[in-house]
């Protein structure tokens, strides 16, 4: 994996972003396990319940594409800090991958990796539901 690939098409994807409430435009590259990246950026409502993330964007294109399977995301914010993604985004994360990496970046050159599990300890999966109907039978 090219993380400095990843982070570019980020950027990329942060200059769609569609945030006239916010005007905290985010960006995220999706890499899935069979090669593809998927881009995907926040996009806001004025129904603040209806808001989408970048993050949550770039899995749900790669979802709908047939694509479950994740190597790493990219996630582009505030180019002054360190955007992480948020606990939606990390719950959507689990769902399909315990092992991804997740990229969190300033620009091309200031990045921090982490494993999934560092962002989203003790986390709840399917794993944990499959155990839970296990015991009922």
């Amino acid at each position: 994996m090219n993380i400095d690939e990843l982070i570019k098409k980020a950027l990329e994807a942060q200059k769609q972003a569609y945030v006239p409430y916010s005007r905290f435009p985010v960006g995220a590259a999706l890499l899935t396990k069979s090669g593809k990246i998927y881009t995907g950026c926040n996009i806001e409502n004025a129904s603040f319940g209806a808001t989408n993330c970048a993050e949550r964007t770039a899995i749900f294109k790669a979802v709908s594409e047939g694509e479950k399977a994740f190597e790493a995301i990219a996630v582009v914010g505030d180019p002054k800090a360190f955007t992480a993604p948020c606990g939606i985004c990390r719950q959507v994360f689990v769902e399909f991958s315990t092992d991804m990496k997740v990229i969190i970046a300033k620009n091309e050159n200031e990045y921090k990796e982490y494993t999934l599990e560092q962002v989203l300890p003790l986390s709840f999966t399917p794993k944990d539901l499959e155990e839970s109907s296990s015991k009922e039978g």
